[in-house]
């Protein structure tokens, strides 16, 4: 080994392991961020069904989106982020239908006769519907053993809800099936957007662009919907509005970022039952034993989707 390899050599280990930490580090700093959306996502019934305690359903989404709106838009501008491409606004706009408007909107009608703890179950089925969306979207084909396990999934939710609601499905759960749909349809855009643009960035532009519509709504629903103030709707509403529709897009995305899609997706697994926890220690429900049975299997089936191609 001559002199010069001997000097290089130290410092060539030396910078791989600076990189090595570097890297070590962003991981977990990224699985923490990935880690507060999932929680923050989790809370969301249970602060839906406390804001319901003062607000109307059409007041509850209408201010929820107005407060957020706001939210994003103070952020925006802190930072100066640049208006979007008018060859944007299209896909902004399935965002904000499907994941500001509809998937609020819906869940939150389904929640004046579900129970916090059955919609979770429900909606534990978004991973895959997000991946048949997107499937049909982009046109990728994936394999028959990750359509049997989102068959599978399917399968078990839907016999959960008419198990749960004595042979039929309910109105509730008609509104849950369809925030399905809409809110695949939302992410699904969404991803495809944050390819161009940092995905928070596209979360705050739909909020912006809602504003109006919210605000509108928000009259309106003042007008007409009762109010009952109280410490849990208040609080409700604002968790719903920062925390989860904001604070939890925003942490969910910059996470998804630095540790990459694949590996968040795998935290979102444990939403489901984070809820049903929720659900009885800050609404007092009381679980029916197919409920965390019927989670667990779900969680079973998006395992295998996400450990398949």
């Amino acid at each position: 080994m001559t002199a010069q390899n001997s000097a290089t050599r130290p410092t060539t280990i030396a910078v791989g392991g600076l990189r090595g930490r570097f890297a070590n580090r962003s991981v977990s700093s990224g699985t923490l961020l990935a880690s507060l959306g999932v929680i923050a996502f989790s809370l969301t019934f249970p602060g839906t069904a406390w804001g319901l305690e003062s607000f109307g359903p059409w007041s509850l989404v209408a201010l929820r989106s107005v407060l957020a709106a706001l939210t994003a838009g103070a952020f925006l501008l802190a930072v100066r982020v640049p208006l979007p491409g008018r060859e944007h606004w299209a896909g902004l706009a399935v965002v904000a239908a499907g994941v500001v408007v509809g998937f609020p909107l819906l869940t939150t009608l389904a929640l004046q006769t579900s129970t916090t703890s059955h919609a979770a179950v429900v909606v534990g089925l978004l991973p895959l519907t997000t991946a048949v969306v997107s499937s049909l979207r982009t046109g990728a084909r994936p394999s028959r053993r990750f359509w049997g396990a989102a068959v599978a999934g399917a399968v078990v939710v839907l016999g959960f809800t008419l198990a749960q609601s004595g042979g039929a499905l309910s109105a509730g759960d008609g509104f849950l099936f369809a925030a399905l749909l809409v809110c695949a349809a939302g992410y699904t855009e969404g991803a495809r957007l944050a390819r161009v643009m940092a995905g928070w960035q596209v979360v705050g532009w739909a909020l912006v662009l809602c504003l109006p519509l919210s605000v509108a709504g928000s009259v309106l629903g003042l007008a007409y919907e009762p109010v009952h103030l109280t410490a849990h709707g208040l609080v409700g509403l604002v968790w719903v509005a920062v925390g989860s529709t904001f604070f939890g897009l925003y942490v969910w995305y910059r996470g998804m970022a630095e540790i990459g899609p694949a590996r968040a997706s795998q935290l979102q697994l444990a939403q489901p039952l984070l809820t049903l926890i929720w659900s009885v220690a800050l609404l007092g429900e009381h679980l029916t034993p197919a409920a965390p049975v019927a989670a667990c299997a779900v969680l079973v089936c998006i395992t295998v989707t996400q450990r398949v191609k």
